[in-house]
């Protein structure tokens, strides 16, 4: 949720971040009528009960003769009372839907329009020159036995798989390198419920215009997470943190399934575009003010990672129109996959700022004793779709597989994947 005081006090700030993200401006001027709407009805409501109580006094002091026609008043006046706070109820409602729906005010630079408008911050190693005809990522994986497509589609339908033997060791590998970076920095690791309650979904802001994404179980009502972000987020709901240490690092652990509404036909060969994959996911609690500065050591942590797994990647600036509307500001790191000629991200970072903390409640005290919302922030740091990448661009000519050196020591000093004859 955005800060109503902001609503308020620049509400042409808000204007243009729903111009850039490419969503409805209108929605800001409903937002303030509603605002007015409902204080009004607070006021309303507020003055009916002092009112009321005053009355009550009088009532309590008259004479035993007058009481009779008072008390008839003083039921007129619950009456209205209660028909006030009924109004005030019904506002604030209207309020919060409408306010809801208004996106995380971007950050100032964040690129303007849709998902092609984003801008390149830098390109890191060099894209690999092979001196024999590259294979994709499903004959290799077919070669070495590292995932079973046909079987996965058998159990569970399309877009599932099993990763067998050398597969299911290198994301294994992959995770506990991540997590021993994660360790080193100070996170805490957690493994995470991938079930949440809708008030959870949807205060990590999921349940707007991507809610088709998400799988529901209607007989619990419970939500099927994509990210283990939510759960994080929901770790600290309702609560009030201590954040003069610093930031609170969690690195969450979990499985993660997704939909894929609408990509019918795009990615479906092999594991780049699947229903449920694992993923090690950052999440850090930070004052506003620090949230910046965290949002680039999130990306410095990833790029480490992917500087590990001897990468070629680029960093981009997401456009505002292909943010979430949750995040500000969003970095995706995307690796170049040879046999497809293209950039695919495999990590992003998101900075959220209050919005989530507004929704979930979740407060720092400052200086003064006061409380105020904290600023999350959230960053991938490793998942399974990083083998796509690693197996395309360390693949040679007889169909084995060099294994990145970092990444040795997490598969036995295994150097070399060969092929299963």
């Amino acid at each position: 949720m955005i800060d109503p005081q902001l609503l308020r006090d620049d509400p042409d700030r808000l204007r243009r971040s729903q111009e850039a993200r490419q969503d409805s401006v209108e929605l800001v001027d409903r937002a303030l009528a509603a605002d007015q709407e409902r204080r009004s009805a607070i006021t309303a409501f507020e003055t009916l009960r002092a009112e009321q109580n005053a009355f009550g006094k009088t009532v309590a002091k008259a004479p035993k003769e007058e009481k009779q026609a008072l008390v008839a008043q003083a039921q007129q006046l619950a009456a209205q009372v209660k028909a006030a706070q009924a109004a005030a109820g019904e506002a604030e409602t209207a309020f919060a839907e409408i306010v809801g729906a208004i996106g995380n005010p971007i950050i100032d630079g964040v690129p303007a329009g849709g998902e092609e408008s984003f801008e390149v911050l830098r390109h890191v190693g060099d894209k690999r020159e092979y001196d024999f005809e590259p294979k994709d990522h499903v004959e290799i994986a077919e070669a070495i036995k590292a995932f079973d497509l046909a079987r996965g589609v058998k159990v569970s339908g399309s877009r599932f798989y099993f990763l067998t033997g050398i597969g299911a060791r290198l994301e294994l590998a992959l995770m506990n390198m991540a997590l021993d970076l994660a360790l080193r920095e100070g996170f805490t690791p957690l493994i995470t419920p991938t079930l949440v309650r809708p008030e959870v979904m949807a205060g990590t802001g999921f349940l707007g215009k991507h809610a088709d994404e998400i799988y529901h179980l209607p007989a619990d009502d419970l939500y099927l997470t994509g990210t283990s972000e939510v759960a994080l987020a929901g770790f600290h709901a309702d609560e009030i943190l201590d954040l003069e240490q610093g930031p609170l690092r969690y690195a969450g652990w979990s499985t993660c399934y997704r939909r894929e509404a609408g990509s019918h036909g795009k990615d479906n060969r092999g594991i780049l575009r699947v229903h449920q994959f694992n993923k090690l996911e950052m999440f850090t609690y930070v004052k506003p003010e620090d949230a910046e500065a965290e949002h680039l050591r999130l990306v410095g942590w990833q790029e480490q990672m992917l500087q590990a797994c001897e990468l070629h990647y680029r960093v981009i600036d997401v456009a505002a129109g292909d943010l979430g509307s949750s995040a500000a500001r969003k970095y995706d790191i995307e690796a170049w996959v040879p046999t497809q000629g293209a950039y695919r991200e495999l990590t992003s970072t998101s900075n959220c700022t209050t919005y989530q903390a507004r929704r979930l409640d979740i407060r720092h005290r400052g200086e003064s004793g006061k409380t105020s919302p904290v600023a999350t922030l959230n960053g991938t740091l490793a998942t399974t779709r990083w083998i796509v990448a690693i197996l395309e661009t360390h693949q040679q000519e007889d169909g084995s597989v060099r294994v990145p050196e970092a990444l040795r020591p997490y598969l036995g000093g295994l150097e070399v994947i060969e092929p299963v004859r």
